[in-house]
């Protein structure tokens, strides 16, 4: 066994603190990797705080992932010491059901092993990223092209990832028009990939203040959809309107926006049931979808796609005495657009 050092929740309503945890020794197929780089996603917070249901404490999270190999199993051929790689979100899957033979483990019939407050197929608790080691099975250990900034890289591995897939999954490409909802941590990306993959792009915001950034980032235009009549002067706009927010809307108004054959599809995760009239579909025979992460070899497709179009997430780097106010910072929107931890200061 080896002691990681790590930051642990306690309790829903207590800090983050320093802690040690226990990594289980490298079997046949592990990878040991030293984490470098570990990013803040919001679903960070609202699992230790409880939001989405209680989990077993002390709890280490962060399922965005970037380091150097330092060991690996007698059988492992995928990964040698001294390469750079990347965990996400899932660190197992059955291996057997239809989706896992059909290569999307992140579909597993029996629900992937999360990279954290996940029960691992030995009963133990995944622990993530918030620490300076972890052992992982080779098949969910990504390749790290050295094109991308190194501290640049950790998000990808989820917000990266989440926004890539639905955007290659609806045919996203030259002559499409896409908006994208929000320019957060995940927005910011979508904005980035659909603009490399040759979209005329718009951002969707409740305001104009970020519209200097979704110019930078490529986007062609940008609404501040509190507006009066904003979304109105939409209709008929776009093939593909990527819902990255995480607050109920209304989804007619952002259905009206879709051209004939169009998608809304979310990647963002309301707290609360959204009403919507079928009526708003079938006139144009559009579609109302949704879409989390991606398989290990999309999730490999998209670090290559980063490292050939200069692709990268914008981020702040923080130490690990950060981590406390970072969280309140991402709930109050004060990011932009994601916090990344230096896990030398662990």
């Amino acid at each position: 066994m080896l002691t990681a050092k790590a930051y642990a929740a306690t309790a829903a309503d207590a800090p983050l603190v320093p802690t040690t945890i226990e990594r289980r020794d490298v079997g046949p197929h592990d990878v040991l990797i030293a984490i470098r780089y570990a990013g803040i996603c919001h679903s960070d917070i609202h699992t230790v705080r409880g939001e989405w249901g209680p989990i077993a404490y002390p709890q280490v999270v962060g399922h965005e992932i970037v380091g150097e190999v330092i060991e690996v199993g007698s059988s492992v051929t995928k990964h040698a010491v001294g390469d750079r790689v990347g965990v996400g979100c899932m660190v197992n899957s059955c291996g057997e059901c239809d989706e896992c033979l059909d290569g999307e483990e992140h579909m597993c019939e029996r629900g992937n092993t999360g990279t954290y407050a996940s029960v691992d197929r030995d009963g133990t608790i995944t622990q993530g990223g918030y620490s300076t080691h972890v052992v992982v099975n080779e098949n969910f250990v990504l390749r790290v092209p050295k094109e991308i900034p190194y501290e640049q890289v950790a998000p990808l591995l989820c917000a990266g990832i989440t926004t890539y897939s639905p955007l290659k999954t609806w045919g996203v490409g030259p002559g499409k028009k896409v908006a994208v909802v929000g320019l957060g941590g995940l927005g910011h990306m979508a904005v980035k990939f659909a603009v490399a993959m040759g979209a005329e792009v718009t951002v969707l915001s409740r305001t104009d203040a970020k519209k200097s950034d979704s110019l930078a980032f490529g986007a062609v235009n940008h609404v501040a959809t509190a507006e009066e009549g904003a979304l109105e002067s939409l209709k008929r706009s776009f093939d593909v309107v990527l819902n990255t927010i995480s607050a109920p809307f209304n989804v007619d108004a952002y259905l009206r926006t879709l051209r004939p054959h169009g998608a809304l599809v979310n990647v963002g995760l309301p707290p609360e049931a959204l009403s919507i009239r079928v009526g708003s579909v079938i006139g144009g025979r559009k579609s109302f979808s949704g879409s989390n992460i991606g398989s290990i070899k999309e999730t490999q497709e998209m670090l290559d796609f980063c490292a050939e179009h200069g692709i990268a997430s914008e981020i702040e780097l923080i130490s690990a005495d950060q981590i406390n106010e970072a969280y309140d910072r991402v709930v109050a929107g004060d990011v932009r657009y994601r916090f990344v931890i230096d896990t030398e200061t662990l």
